[in-house]
């Protein structure tokens, strides 16, 4: 048990006197589709041990940001990370949950799981309309080895406010000069018309629409791919080695990762230095306010986040997801105590 959960047991009975309300039975989020699997899986597991239903809807980073802006669910989450001014405006906290992976998804006819190679640049040129068939010389020099048919490509793209699409956005502007002055990073986007696009809700609305369109491509959290089969692509690292999404080129993205000096959290991982380092990798973010209402379902919230962190490990990783380090965890225990309050009281402490 952390110290961080000792804490919250030995206090949880006075919660209710403390806040004037009963223990809660529910608690409800809403944002990232990203991190869906690996939240559902937690609040599964947490349910059957302690009876407490975490009610988690994949709306979209952009829809958890405007449900906690507004006070509608008990925690927001979004993979697009606030920044401490906003933070600060809205009198919220933000921590990182866990981490994990983007990668492109393909429909090609003839071309196996993890056979295409691709580089950051091409991909943007395809998501700009630069590139229209699969067998542009830019591809196929690439991959020699490859029989790539001459299939228009159809570009499928969130069409909602998504930090899947800020993430892979930010990635393209790291690559592609153009990109970034062109198009530039956001949650939502205006797509380059030059490009055929098809516009899909959520990670699971892209990942639909490229197992449905011959000669499509798309960007999903890698367990969305796994879940639905779909063809991923190769991706050239920082240095230019071609890499297959793995657990270990993850973690390796993951290990250079700087959280102590980034003011609310706010660290974007993409193309991180490394051979071996997979180039889209990023984490995903709980927001809370800071000023709570009911300090007994607060304590219940935190109580639930701090099990998934101590138990909920080996379940993300079985999920392809990247547990956070614990180095991490003791900085964001040290958030809740510091900023968490009811009343002008802390929470935690």
């Amino acid at each position: 048990m952390t110290f961080i959960k000792s804490v919250i047991v030995s206090s949880v009975l006075a919660a209710a006197a403390f806040s004037g309300a009963a223990s809660a039975k529910s608690i409800n989020g809403a944002g990232a589709s990203f991190p869906h699997p690996v939240y559902a899986k937690w609040a599964e597991e947490y349910n059957q041990e302690t009876g407490v239903k975490i009610n988690y809807q994949a709306i979209g980073s952009g829809g958890g940001i405007r449900q906690i802006t507004a006070k509608t669910v008990d925690f927001g989450a979004t993979d697009a990370p606030l920044d401490q001014q906003r933070l600060n405006d809205e009198g919220m906290i933000q921590f990182p949950m866990v981490m994990g992976a983007i990668v492109p998804v393909v429909n090609i006819p003839g071309i196996e799981p993890g056979a295409l190679k691709l580089t950051g640049d091409i991909v943007a040129d395809i998501y700009m309309g630069k590139i229209k068939k699969w067998n542009d010389e830019r591809i196929t020099s690439i991959n020699p080895d490859l029989k790539i048919p001459g299939q228009s490509i159809y570009v499928v793209h969130r069409s909602d406010g998504s930090g899947t699409t800020y993430n892979f956005t930010d990635y393209l502007s790291q690559v592609s000069e153009t990109w970034k002055n062109d198009v530039g990073t956001n949650t939502d986007i205006t797509w380059p018309k030059a490009a055929t696009t098809i516009g899909a809700n959520g990670n699971a609305g892209v990942a639909n629409f490229v197992r449905r369109t011959r000669g499509s491509i798309g960007y999903v959290e890698y367990a969305f791919a796994k879940q639905n089969n779909l063809s991923h692509t190769q991706l050239a690292s920082a240095e230019g080695k071609f890499l297959q999404p793995t657990m270990e080129t993850f973690q390796a993205a993951a290990m250079n990762a700087d959280w102590k000096n980034a003011p609310g959290f706010r660290l974007l991982l993409n193309n991180q230095p490394g051979a071996d380092s997979w180039p889209m990798t990023a984490a995903t973010f709980i927001l809370m306010h800071k000023d709570q209402a009911d300090a007994g379902k607060a304590r219940e919230i935190i109580e639930f986040f701090d099990w998934s962190y101590e138990n909920g490990a080996k379940m993300a990783e079985s999920l392809d997801f990247i547990p956070m380090p614990e180095s991490v965890i003791e900085l964001v225990e040290n958030t809740w105590k510091q900023q968490l309050s009811h009343k002008g009281t802390a929470i935690i402490q």
